[in-house]
């Protein structure tokens, strides 16, 4: 694109989540987040559960994501999400209950349920996060 913006796609199996120009995007990449401006050199790395949020101006907006990939090629930003979710969509206080269960739940752990137990409380902060950002 030569207007300095990015055209970012958020898509999950199911829907496409947000197809818009921004200026900039910040995913939560495997290894750390990940900021994305215009003429970004092209990338593809795998996302973690997390926060992504985008910049439209002066506004930004936010998403809870989990898990995927984000490809970076010529101003065009995609997310493979396995799950997207805007502010609006997530119910806060359920988000807070999943908290607890999981919090609760990672106390009795064994080593081989750690990670996804783990993974679930991380899913419910990000949610609790996202949504109270409405």
């Amino acid at each position: 694109m030569s207007d300095g913006k990015l055209h970012l796609q958020v898509i999950t199996p199911t829907r496409s989540v947000v197809d818009a120009e921004v200026d900039s995007v910040t995913v939560p990449g495997a290894l750390g987040a990940l900021g994305i401006l215009p003429g970004h050199a092209p990338l593809l790395a795998a996302l973690r559960i997390g926060e992504l949020s985008y910049r439209v101006g002066a506004r930004e907006e936010h998403l809870a994501v989990h898990k995927g990939f984000v490809e970076v090629a010529a101003d065009q930003v995609t997310v493979l999400a396995d799950i997207a979710e805007l502010p609006g969509e997530i119910d806060v206080a359920l988000a807070r209950a999943e908290k607890a269960a999981a919090e609760e739940a990672l106390k009795g752990a064994v080593a081989s349920e750690f990670d996804a137990r783990r993974a679930r409380l991380e899913g419910a902060v990000t949610r609790i996060t996202v949504g109270t950002r409405r």
